[in-house]
């Protein structure tokens, strides 16, 4: 075994087989129970590890990734933490282009794997900026730089359609139940294109709902329309990536609502998340209303709260009266039993290894 399938083999198992929980709360009186990915536990705290060790894994099949290329991504955090972790990792050198406005928790995450960031203001283009400014330095030397292109890179939504739709169905098998409604927060839209895909394959009356910032709906207009506090989602554009024919309506969640929710999961359960994961609780308590108060409706907690220390996650957020927070209580997490078709395929390869 080659240096490079050593390491992705160590990596890959440190990235997915997340809990599923369910979280059990009361909302508007009523006792009702969401159930979450906890991927703030993968191995750089965010979802985005699963879509980046993809696309490294599929461009080393293909070829069009070469050991010692340098790998360059515009990103809004998450996802060049995870590119800086595994392509250094790999032995890349890593460049990361990022608006200037981004929590310093994440530029000095991606700083401290060993990348090189490029910030870009809102002057030089912001998020386009940065994908521009990727695009420009492959241009310059481009048997050299590998683009990951996370936005329009079909890896991105294979990675969730392999392994997080699958551990979701076979987690919920376990209990004895199936998804009625799956809800994600929309940054480049893999999640909730790759976890919907594979869901409706097994039932095809499962609803896929994206969501978006009530401040800034880009998914609902086309195109970038105000401001918002949610680092991670909405960036100023549709993906290509994201096919909204395929979907059910677009949930929108303002972002003072989704603080508020995040900070009552952290002080409430102990789940210390990012702010889109308050975001995907309180959509898919939305989604669960309408449906009805059984109904089993899943969604994602996509990274930890590390990353936003110094944002106004932990400030004092003004409580609206149209907010849900508000009219929830949270009452207990409880980890649903894991899936032994996935603990089984780590551990047959961990005794593989063993076997050498």
């Amino acid at each position: 075994m080659t240096l490079v399938n050593e390491r992705l083999d160590g990596l890959s198992r440190l990235v997915g087989n997340t809990p599923l929980v369910g979280i059990r709360l009361t909302f508007r009186g009523k006792r009702r129970v969401i159930y979450a990915k906890c991927e703030q536990l993968n191995l750089t705290g965010s979802i985005k590890d699963r879509m980046a060790l993809h696309i490294l894994k599929s461009a080393y099949a293909d070829c069009s990734l070469r050991p010692g290329q340098r790998i360059a991504e515009a990103t809004s955090g998450n996802t060049g933490i995870a590119f800086a972790a595994l392509g250094r990792a790999l032995g890349h050198p890593v460049t990361i282009f990022m608006p200037d406005w981004m929590s310093p928790e994440r530029k000095n995450l991606i700083r401290s794997y060993g990348a090189d960031i490029v910030l870009v203001g809102a002057d030089q283009g912001g998020f386009l900026g940065s994908i521009r400014m990727s695009e420009e330095l492959a241009g310059t030397d481009p048997k050299n730089v590998f683009l990951p292109c996370q936005f329009s890179n079909q890896a991105n939504v294979q990675a969730h359609e392999a392994t997080t739709g699958p551990e979701i169905w076979a987690q919920l098998s376990e209990a004895s139940l199936k998804p009625d409604a799956f809800v994600a927060g929309v940054g480049t839209g893999g999640t909730v294109m790759g976890v919907g895909r594979f869901l409706r394959r097994q039932n095809p009356g499962v609803q896929i709902h994206p969501v978006e910032p009530a401040e800034s709906p880009t998914l609902s207009t086309g195109c970038k329309v105000g401001k918002h506090r949610i680092q991670g989602i909405s960036d100023e554009f549709i993906p290509a990536i994201v096919n909204l024919a395929e979907l059910d309506e677009v949930i929108a969640v303002s972002d003072g609502d989704s603080m508020l929710m995040a900070q009552k999961l952290a002080k409430s359960l102990a789940l210390g998340v990012g702010i889109s994961s308050g975001c995907n609780l309180l959509a898919a308590l939305q989604v669960q209303e309408s449906l009805g108060g059984d109904a089993v409706v899943v969604t994602v907690l996509a990274d930890d709260n590390k990353k936003y220390l110094s944002t106004n996650l932990l400030h004092e957020e003004p409580i609206r009266t149209d907010y849900l927070s508000s009219e929830v209580e949270l009452t207990s997490v409880v980890p649903l039993p894991p899936s032994c078709a996935f603990c089984g395929a780590a551990r047959g390869t961990e005794l593989a290894g063993r076997s050498r």
